[in-house]
C-alpha cells in the first residue's frame, strides 16, 4: 500500500509498505479523508518529537474494512471516526480521569502509524462510529472538533457574554461556533488574514477585526462599552497574542489558551495585572472524553461552511504547502480517492 511518512530530517515521502494485519482487537480501516493539521508541520520542523519513519494524519474519518475476532463495537462497512491516543492507564493521571496528561501518551501519525495511507489498524475501541450519511470530509473533523469541545469545556462560557477568539484557523472556526451555540452575547474574531475573517463570519462571529489595523484597539473597547471581554481565546499559539488576549479581557476574565505555541516561545506576563484584574489563565489539551460528543455534533455546526482543499497521497506536498499558507480554510488528504 501507500503511505506518506514522515522519514526524518524534515522529510516527507510517499512510501510503499505492507498492508497492516488486525489483531484480534483491532478493525482495518480504509482511510477516506484526513484531515493536515499544525501538528503535522511542527513534527516535520522538528518542533514536536516524534518517531520516524512514521505514517503521519491523526484527524481521520475511515470505512471499517475488515474486524478483529475479540471485536464487538463496529462491523465492516461501518463509517468511523479516529480518536488518536493510546494512554498507559497506569499512571497517575491516567488513574484519576485525566489521561489526556499521561506523560506516556501515544497517538496515531505522531508515535504511532497514522491515517496517510490507503489502509490503518487501529485498537477497536478508538473507533468510534459515525452517522452513514456523514461526509467524509466532516468526519475528519471530528477529532479537531473534539478538542475544540474540551478547550469550550474548560472555559465554561455562560450565556450572555462576551467573547473575543485571536485567529480563525480552523481550530478558531470550530471555538466560534461553538461560542455562537453557548449563547455568547457578542462574538469577535481577531484575524489578520481577510480570507479568514470572512471564515469567522460564516462561523457566526458578529465582527472580524484585523489586529493591524490603526483602530484596532478602540474598536474592541467599543464593542464591551469600554468593560473588556469575559472570555478572550488564544487559538493561535503566540505569546504576542496572550499579551493582546490579557488586554482585552475584563475584569473577572477567563482566558485560554488553545493554540499549540512553539516549545521556545515564552509570554511576558504582569502579575499585577492579573492580580489586580482577577484573571484566570486556562490550558487545554486533547480531547479527554470529547470524542464521542464531537462525533454526535459534527452534522450540527454547519461545518460545510468550510472552504475544503483535497489532495491524494501523492499531493501530500502540494497539500502540506496549502496548509502553511492558508490558501483554504482546511486542507485534507484523500488516501483511496474521492469516489466514496
Amino acid at each position: 500500500m501507500k503511505a506518506v511518512q514522515y522519514v526524518g530530517d524534515h522529510t516527507v515521502e510517499v512510501v510503499e509498505l505492507p498492508i497492516p494485519e488486525p489483531g484480534p482487537a483491532d478493525v482495518l480501516l480504509e482511510p477516506l479523508a484526513v484531515g493536515v493539521c499544525g501538528t503535522d508541520q511542527h513534527i516535520i520542523e522538528g518542533d514536536y518529537t516524534s518517531r520516524p519513519p512514521i505514517t503521519l494524519g491523526h484527524e481521520v474519518c475511515a470505512r471499517v474494512l475488515e474486524v478483529g475476532a475479540a471485536t464487538r463495537s463496529v462491523r465492516p462497512g461501518d463509517l468511523v471516526t479516529v480518536e488518536p491516543h493510546i494512554y498507559c492507564g497506569v499512571c497517575v493521571h491516567c488513574q484519576s480521569g485525566r489521561p489526556h496528561l499521561c506523560p506516556e501518551r501515544q497517538a496515531p501519525g505522531v508515535h504511532l502509524p497514522g491515517g496517510m495511507a490507503e489502509r490503518m489498524v487501529v485498537p477497536e475501541t478508538l473507533a468510534y462510529r459515525l452517522d452513514p450519511a456523514t461526509p467524509p470530509l466532516l468526519g475528519a473533523l471530528v477529532e479537531p472538533l473534539a478538542c475544540a469541545v474540551h478547550g469550550i469545556d474548560r472555559l465554561a462560557p455562560v450565556s450572555g457574554s462576551s467573547a473575543a477568539v485571536f485567529g480563525v484557523g480552523p481550530a478558531g472556526a470550530l471555538l466560534i461556533s461553538l461560542l455562537r451555540r453557548a449563547g455568547m452575547s457578542t462574538v469577535v474574531a481577531v484575524e489578520m488574514r481577510e480570507q479568514r475573517r470572512d471564515l469567522a463570519l460564516r462561523m457566526g462571529a458578529d465582527v472580524a477585526l484585523d489586529p493591524t489595523d490603526a483602530g484596532f484597539a478602540d474598536t474592541m473597547a467599543e464593542l464591551t462599552r469600554g468593560d473588556g471581554f469575559r472570555y478572550v481565546v488564544d487559538a493561535v499559539g503566540s505569546s504576542k497574542v496572550l499579551a493582546q488576549a490579557t488586554a482585552v479581557a475584563a475584569r473577572g476574565a477567563t482566558i485560554l489558551v488553545f493554540g499549540v505555541a512553539r516549545p521556545g516561545d515564552r509570554w511576558e506576563v504582569s502579575p499585577n495585572e492579573i492580580y489586580a484584574k482577577e484573571l484566570s489563565v486556562l490550558g487545554t489539551a486533547l480531547n479527554p472524553f470529547t470524542h464521542r460528543r464531537a462525533a454526535d455534533l459534527v452534522n450540527t455546526l454547519g461545518l460545510d461552511q468550510l472552504h475544503l482543499g483535497t489532495f491524494g497521497l501523492d499531493e501530500v506536498h502540494d497539500a502540506l504547502a496549502a496548509q502553511a499558507d492558508g490558501r483554504v480554510d482546511k486542507v485534507l488528504v484523500l488516501p483511496n480517492g474521492s469516489s466514496w
